[in-house]
C-alpha cells in the first residue's frame, strides 16, 4: 500500500505540474536507489536520470552500487564529478575562513555544489528534481538546506528510514533492482572521511519510534521515556526535531503517506 502510494503521488504531481521527466542524486545508498525505482515505476524508465557527483569522499562501492542501480532499473546514469568544484569554494573561502577547523560547513558545500547541478539540469532541460531524504532525516534535521534538499518533489519525506529497507525489500520480491550492497551497507552522508550517520544520530531502529511518538503521538518527553527510551536521549532528539523547524518549512513538499 506505501510503495503504490508514493507511486501515485509521484506520478500525480508531475503530470499535474507538467513534469513528464525527472533527475535525481545517485549515490549508491538505499535512500536515492528506493526513489530511483519508485520514479521508474510511477513516470517510465525512460523519463528518469540518475546523476552521480563523487568528491574526493565518495567511495569506488558507491559509484559501483549507483551504476548497478540504474542499469538494473533501465534508467539513464550519468556521472559529473564535483570535486574540482569543491576544490574552488575552498579557495574562494581560505581567505575568510583562515584559523578555523573543518566542519559542517565545508561538509555542506558538497551538497549544496550537488543541488546546483542538479537544478541546473532540471533547468535546462525541464526535469523535476526528485529529493531523496527520508523522514528521520528530515525530522532532525540530518539535511542540507540548499543541498540535498533542494528541489521540486521529496518522495519519501513521510518515509521513516526502517520503513525506507521494507519497501526496498518489496521492491525487489517484485524484481530484484536494488543490489544487496545497498541494502546492508551502513548508512553515510560520504561528506568527510570514514562518516556513519550514527556519528551523529541514534540507531535508526531507536531512532524511527522515538520520532514517531513525538511528531505523530504528540507524546511528552515524559511520556517517551515512560516508553523505555533514556532521558538524555529522548531528549536529545526532541531538541534537533524542534530546532530543525526553520529547515522543514523551506523543503519541497511530499508524498504524506
Amino acid at each position: 500500500e506505501v510503495y503504490q502510494a508514493l507511486i501515485l503521488g509521484l506520478k500525480d504531481y508531475a503530470s499535474k505540474n507538467g513534469f513528464s521527466k525527472a533527475v535525481l542524486g545517485l549515490s549508491g545508498g538505499i535512500d536515492s536507489s528506493l526513489v530511483a525505482a519508485i520514479a521508474s515505476d510511477a513516470m517510465g524508465k525512460d523519463n528518469i536520470t540518475g546523476v552521480f557527483m563523487p568528491t574526493r569522499y565518495s567511495s569506488s562501492e558507491s559509484e559501483r552500487d549507483a551504476k548497478a542501480v540504474a542499469a538494473n532499473l533501465g534508467i539513464k546514469f550519468t556521472g559529473i564529478p564535483i570535486e574540482h568544484i569543491y576544490k574552488l569554494y575552498l579557495m574562494a573561502f581560505e581567505p575568510y575562513f583562515a584559523g578555523t577547523a573543518r566542519d559542517i560547513t565545508e561538509e555542506n558545500l558538497q551538497a549544496r555544489i550537488r543541488g546546483n547541478i542538479l537544478m541546473a539540469l532540471s533547468n535546462k532541460f525541464g526535469w523535476l528534481v526528485l529529493t531523496t531524504g527520508n523522514k528521520s532525516e528530515m525530522s532532525t534535521g540530518y539535511a542540507t538546506l540548499y543541498g540535498d534538499m533542494a528541489g521540486g518533489l521529496a518522495v519519501i519525506k513521510d518515509v521513516p528510514k526502517m520503513l525506507v529497507y521494507k519497501l526496498a525489500e518489496h521492491r525487489n520480491g517484485i524484481d530484484r533492482v536494488i543490489p544487496d550492497s545497498v541494502i546492508t551497507k551502513e548508512p553515510t552522508a560520504e561528506l568527510r572521511h570514514d562518516q556513519k550517520d550514527r556519528d551523529t544520530l541514534p540507531p535508526y531502529e531507536t531512532l524511527d519510534p522515538i520520532i514517531k511518538a513525538y511528531v505523530e503521538e504528540d507524546k511528552s518527553l515524559d511520556e517517551i521515556v515512560a516508553l523505555g527510551f533514556s532521558r538524555e536521549l529522548a531528549a536529545g532528539v526532541i531538541g534537533m526535531i524542534d530546532k530543525s523547524e526553520y529547515k522543514r518549512r523551506q523543503s519541497p513538499p511530499g508524498i504524506k503517506i
